[in-house]
């Protein structure tokens, strides 16, 4: 089995290295061999805020702009204090309590306190 990995494009295998590259044969997409050795290196994921501040668990965060909860009439307003947050993996990678209530945010929408 080869260790070579499939286009990132195309999800294609059929993917060679050309010098310092992976060139995907089905679509011609070029990648750097360096970039996907680096990215298997590291396990845990970095999770960023606005201003891209590194978020970690037990950190405190604010909100930088009004948020509608999904699924409810509630807003939650810019400026909003989440103590204690989780850092997650998905779409919405950090989890903490605003205003009492368990909530998954964005950390592009928040700011480290």
């Amino acid at each position: 089995m080869s260790d070579i990995p499939a286009c990132p494009i195309c999800s294609m295998e059929n993917t060679y290295p050309d010098g310092d590259n992976y060139v995907c044969a089905d679509c011609a997409h070029e990648w750097p061999i360096v970039a996907v050795a680096a990215a298997g290196d590291d396990d845990a994921a970095t999770v960023k805020d606005a201003n891209g501040n590194l978020l970690a668990d037990g950190d405190d965060v604010v909100l930088i702009k009004d948020l509608k909860v999904r699924g409810s009439s509630q807003v939650i307003k810019q400026g909003t204090k989440v103590r204690g947050i989780r850092v997650v993996g998905g779409d919405h990678d950090v989890e903490g309590k605003v205003n009492g209530s368990a909530m998954m945010l964005k950390s592009e929408f928040l700011k480290k306190v």
